[in-house]
């Protein structure tokens, strides 16, 4: 069965090239490579990083590329976002280091129930061995405890008692997180999941349609103003290449179903 999902993730590769890069990349390019300068070049992210690639299991579709992508366009988010809240440079600087150690640690208990409470005590206790104040400790854990799709702090509602700060680095992750439902859903995360869990085709397809609904009601979630505006197209992006895929192995791989 893996083999099969590996060829029919080729093809959705293949659908994913023939779509263009999403505009978030081309209108933020400056931050965007500021973001990923400072997630290679800092060093309380360089230790983090490697805390988590010896902690993060890789096999269910949120491993480190995940993290690695997630932790830069929030990183991104946080320095288009920032000045809506009159925060001085250095003060940027600084949340550009929170939102990233979020994203590296946000799906670290994925696997669990209530993966996003317990990946937030998780967060907790690892970073009491790094260089952040009690303060941003807790903004990266109130960003991980309200990350999770469907739940509270739906369409850019604030979680009770956040400060703008908190907020910030919250919608971002969130947003960057989202930004996954779109082609890296049928790039990586969900043949990751359906190898890991040993998924039948058979059932993978039954319930294909319904999951392709859920990435559509992604696009009514984003919260930062510039995720609402640009994180539609990556969804829409994922929707078009999985009606196509759906297509493809229902002609091409039928006499697995």
């Amino acid at each position: 069965m893996e083999n099969i999902y590996l060829e029919i993730r080729k093809r959705a590769r293949q659908l994913v090239k023939k779509h263009p890069v999403p505009d978030f990349y081309r209108d933020f390019k400056q931050a965007d490579g500021e973001s990923r300068r400072f997630f290679d070049t800092d060093q309380v992210i360089l230790k983090l990083r490697d805390f988590v690639a010896s902690e993060i299991e890789s096999d269910f579709g949120h491993g480190m590329t995940h993290a690695k992508k997630v932790s830069i366009d929030a990183g991104t988010l946080v320095l288009v976002e920032s000045p809506r809240i009159f925060l001085t440079e250095p003060a940027i600087r600084r949340k550009l280091l929170v939102v990233q150690c979020a994203g590296l640690l946000h799906d670290l208990k994925r696997k669990e129930r209530d993966h996003a409470i317990k990946g937030a005590d998780f967060a907790a206790e690892t970073l009491k061995g790094y260089q952040l104040s009690g303060t941003e400790i807790n903004e990266v854990c109130q960003a991980i405890r309200h990350h999770e799709a469907f739940k509270e702090n739906r369409g850019g509602i604030a979680p009770p008692l956040l400060t703008p700060q908190e907020l910030l680095i919250s919608d971002c992750l969130y947003d960057a997180d989202k930004f996954r439902w779109g082609p890296d859903n049928f790039t990586h995360t969900v043949w990751d999941m359906v190898i890991c869990a040993q998924i039948p085709l058979s059932k993978f397809i039954r319930h294909y349609k319904g999951g392709l609904d859920a990435v559509s009601r992604i696009k009514l979630t984003f919260r930062t103003a510039t995720g609402k505006q640009y994180g539609p197209q990556f969804i829409d992006i994922g929707v078009s290449v999985g009606e196509k895929l759906f297509q493809i192995i229902q002609k091409e791989f039928s006499g697995y179903l």
